[in-house]
C-alpha cells in the first residue's frame, strides 16, 4: 500500500516541478515591457535635448532683445583695447547675424552659440580694425541678462571681452 502512494506522489510531484506544465506565456508580455524598456531609454535623452533647446531660445532671446556695448577688452599682451571700441554698438539677430554701428556706419557679420561648450562665436568677414579682434570663439566665463564676460585663447594667452546691453 505505501509503495502505491509513494508512486502517486512522486508521479504528482514530477508534475508541480517540472516548469514545462506552469502555464507562461512569455510573448503575451513581451512588447509592453520592450516598449516600457525603450521609453525608459529613450526619455532621458529627450529630456536632455529639451532642456538643451530651451537654454539656447533662452539665450537667444536675451542676446537678441537690445543693443550691446563693449566695456571691457584686453589682448592676449595686456594691453588694454577698450577704448578703441568707445561708440561700438552690436545688435544680435535671431536668425544668426550681427551687426556693429558707429557714427551710422555698419559693419556686418554672423554670429552662433553652443550651450554645451559655453561659447559664442562671432565673425565679421569685411571688418576692419578694432571689429576684426571680435572674430573668435569666445567661451563665456560670466554671465547675466545685462552683461558677458569672455575669453579667447591666443598665442599662449588669452583675449578678454566684457559686453554689456545698453
Amino acid at each position: 500500500m505505501c509503495s502505491i502512494l509513494w508512486t502517486i506522489c512522486l508521479g504528482n510531484m514530477e508534475k508541480f516541478t517540472n516548469f514545462r506544465y506552469i502555464p507562461i506565456n512569455p510573448m503575451k508580455y513581451s512588447t509592453p515591457i520592450i516598449a516600457l524598456l525603450l521609453l525608459l531609454l529613450v526619455f532621458p535623452f529627450s529630456c536632455k535635448k529639451y532642456i538643451q533647446n530651451q537654454e539656447e531660445n533662452a539665450l537667444v532671446n536675451i542676446v537678441t532683445k537690445g543693443n550691446w556695448r563693449i566695456t571691457g577688452y584686453m589682448d592676449h599682451q595686456t594691453k588694454n583695447l577698450t577704448d578703441s571700441f568707445s561708440g561700438y554698438t552690436f545688435q544680435f539677430n535671431e536668425n544668426g547675424t550681427l551687426y556693429s554701428v558707429k557714427f551710422g556706419q555698419q559693419t556686418n557679420g554672423t554670429w552662433s552659440a553652443n550651450i554645451g561648450n559655453k561659447t559664442i562665436t562671432s565673425n565679421f568677414p569685411t571688418a576692419t580694425y578694432p571689429i576684426t579682434l571680435l572674430n573668435h570663439t569666445w567661451t563665456i566665463t560670466d554671465s547675466y541678462t545685462d552683461s558677458v564676460a569672455a575669453k579667447t585663447a591666443v598665442d599662449t594667452s588669452f583675449n578678454i571681452l566684457n559686453l554689456h546691453k545698453n
